[in-house]
């Protein structure tokens, strides 16, 4: 029997099935495939009408644009796919259908007499083809199998469909997933098994030619993501060859260089960066890493500080292919330091706790020096807050912009500490970082250097910080290159260097250099006013209830107010913190306090009382007599602690500490 005879055979017994089944619901098997089956029964479970079968038209206008729009890509690959397809078919009666993921068709090519009677089916531009729309077709087996698949005369669904042989194959984006379908649909007598293959040769192609252009579109995308970095980052960034040739630069290294790209790109790294070339030629030669190795860069402003760093690029195998540079301007170098080093000015006037007069006037005078650029030489026993006072002056200063860096010159070993304020070049000393290290004084530059504990700097260094105020240059250390420095000396010490002086360990030029502005930060058992507004701030902030109010029994409050504080503010903070882990509830007693001040406060009650003797009554008269003097002073000048000081011969802190100790509130 030949393939005509059997191609005839199987139509007629598949026509058989199709009306077995469309008037008793019965599947006549071996003759209809169990995929034609089941689809057939999904058809009738939906009471679609056999006869019927035209293609859905539910688009307006509107929605045509966005389905055009949303699925423009895939038109535009799918089309000379389509349309080489159509050239094996032209002339045949056969139609190159394209369709989306719902079944609406997209595209379409064929002869106009074919196109032209498949108007009567709808089977054109914005039709649904979908299985529950249409019943059994190729496009909607495809779509819902995800495989391949042809439907030819009576194993579609609908009978307006049986002249019809239809074949479909899927295509598939880069993850795997369907996002249209390719059909050829023609004449049934002239259905070849053929043309399946054909579509699904096609079908591949379109996935791949997809595939290529979504990842051409990845990579672009990356492109420009990668190019918005390069282009917005703060440092400056150059990309060299494996032979050291820039081959491409930032904004910011033409901003840093002062040049356009052309005047960079296809230069060599030694004509443009001499003392950074042979760490790059090391780098290109051994692959391995460089860091901040310091820059002095000529442009048309003057000389431009920059720290350098590198990095090699592999190519597949392994090799160095070239190089990545980093120019970082001194400048974010020395933000950075004061973020991250642990020395922000964080505190401000207004974060000092105190209503006693002599905080009061403490705070009035730092305020006034905050006002001008002299150095100020803070003073006071360790634990009264020197470092907030000199965070709180350099924050209402005009340099509150620049860095704010402090040095504690007892904490560094005496031949390191030159090294950290002036730095050092490559090569200075065993042991010098490679590329050199700028000091303190540089990376405070514009800003405020804070040197604690002044009193503990060896005398050759003093010498040496004499010549740097003076001059207002340094030299690294190993280097004979002057570099112009700009910032404010703050110091803080908790001796007497006026004592310091006299005994030879402190240099006398140098004390009145840095004793320009000169303030006291009073201890604690001066501010007894102050000790329960501290401790109660403390414990608040300590508290993780920040809205847990704390009482204070009042043996607590007459221990901490007679309690000396050798510690001062830092041992009643530590104090508050020893409560907070001890106390169970609001109510802070005598056993929450550490054994010293328990300990003061028995022995203070336990005092017995002694005749006064005649030395101690003529002593609380004359206290008496000095009380009266001073609130007639306090009348007469209209509180004007100056002009009282004056009257009584004494500085303006005396005058507030006998208003404190004579409890006179004014």
């Amino acid at each position: 029997m030949d393939m005509n005879a059997l191609g005839k055979s199987f139509s007629h017994n598949m026509g058989l099935a199709w009306n077995s089944f469309i008037h008793s619901g019965k599947i006549l098997s071996g003759i209809v495939s169990p995929l034609v089956a089941e689809s057939w029964i999904k058809c009738a479970n939906r009471d679609m009408n056999p006869t019927e079968g035209r293609g859905h038209i539910e688009l307006g206008c509107n929605e045509l644009k966005e389905l055009v729009d949303k699925n423009e890509i895939i038109i535009r690959i799918a089309n000379p796919f389509m349309k080489n397809l159509y050239k094996s078919f032209s002339n045949t009666g056969f139609i190159v259908v394209l369709a989306d993921i719902q079944g609406y068709i997209l595209e379409s090519f064929g002869d106009k007499e074919r196109l032209k009677s498949a108007e009567y089916l709808n089977f054109v531009f914005g039709a649904n083809w979908s299985e529950t729309r249409v019943g059994t077709n190729a496009i909607g087996f495809t779509l819902a199998t995800g495989k391949p698949a042809q439907v030819s005369g009576c194993e579609h669904f609908s009978q307006p469909h049986h002249c019809w042989t239809c074949s479909a194959a899927p295509i598939f984006d880069k993850r795997g997933e369907i996002v249209a379908v390719l059909d050829v649909s023609g004449p049934v007598q002239d259905k070849n098994s053929h043309t399946l293959g054909m579509v699904i040769a096609a079908a591949e192609a379109i996935s791949m030619q997809l595939k290529m252009q979504q990842k051409h579109s990845e990579i672009m995308l990356m492109k420009r993501h990668l190019e918005s970095v390069f282009n917005t980052m703060s440092e400056g960034v150059l990309f060299i060859d494996k032979l050291g040739i820039i081959r491409e630069v930032n904004a910011i290294t033409q901003r840093l260089l002062n040049k356009n790209s052309q005047d960079i790109i296809g230069h060599s790294i030694d004509t443009v960066f001499k003392e950074v070339s042979p760490s790059i030629r090391t780098m290109l030669d051994n692959p391995q890493l460089y860091s901040d190795i310091k820059l002095l860069v000529p442009t048309q402003n003057g000389i431009s500080h920059c720290m350098a760093s590198g990095e090699f690029v592999s190519d597949e195998y392994g090799g160095v292919n070239g190089g990545v540079v980093i120019l970082r301007p001194i400048q974010q170098v020395k933000e950075s330091v004061t973020s991250c080093g642990g020395h922000q000015a964080n505190f401000k006037f207004s974060d000092i706790i105190g209503k006693s007069p002599v905080m009061r006037e403490t705070v009035r005078s730092a305020m006034l020096a905050a006002g001008s650029s002299s150095n100020v030489l803070l003073q006071g026993e360790s634990g009264t807050g020197k470092e907030l006072f000199a965070q709180a002056i350099h924050n209402q200063s005009a340099r509150n912009n620049g860095p704010f860096i402090a040095v504690n010159c007892g904490a560094i070993p005496r031949e390191l500490i030159g090294s950290e304020l002036f730095g050092y070049v490559e090569g200075a000393f065993t042991g010098a970082k490679r590329g050199g290290r700028p000091g303190k004084f540089e990376l405070a530059a514009g800003g405020t250097l804070f040197l604690d504990e002044i009193g503990d700097m060896p005398l050759e260094q003093q010498v040496t910080l004499l010549r740097v105020l003076q001059e207002k240059k340094i030299n690294r250390i190993g280097s004979d290159k002057v570099i112009a420095t700009d910032v404010r000396i703050i110091c803080a010490t908790n001796k007497n260097l006026l004592k310091e002086v006299k005994q030879g360990t402190f240099r006398q030029d140098l004390y009145y250099r840095l004793n320009v502005i000169s303030l006291t930060s009073p201890p604690l058992r001066e501010r007894g006013e102050d000790i329960i507004l501290l401790i109660t701030s403390f414990l608040q902030s300590l508290s993780k209830n920040r809205d847990w109010e704390f009482y204070l029994e009042p043996e607590v409050v007459l221990c901490l107010k007679k309690y000396s504080w050798p510690g001062n503010v830092r041992e009643l903070h530590n104090v508050a913190e020893r409560i907070i882990h001890l106390v169970e509830g609001n109510t802070v007693s005598l056993t929450h306090l550490p054994a010293e001040l328990y300990h003061f406060h028995t022995n203070y009650e336990e005092v017995p009382i002694r005749r006064e003797s005649f030395k101690e009554q003529r002593k609380q008269q004359n206290e008496k007599t000095e009380r009266e003097e001073l609130i007639t002073l306090l009348r007469e000048c209209n509180g004007n602690i100056s002009h009282i000081a004056k009257r009584m011969g004494v500085a303006r802190t005396t005058v507030y500490r006998k208003m404190q100790l004579y409890a006179i509130q004014y």
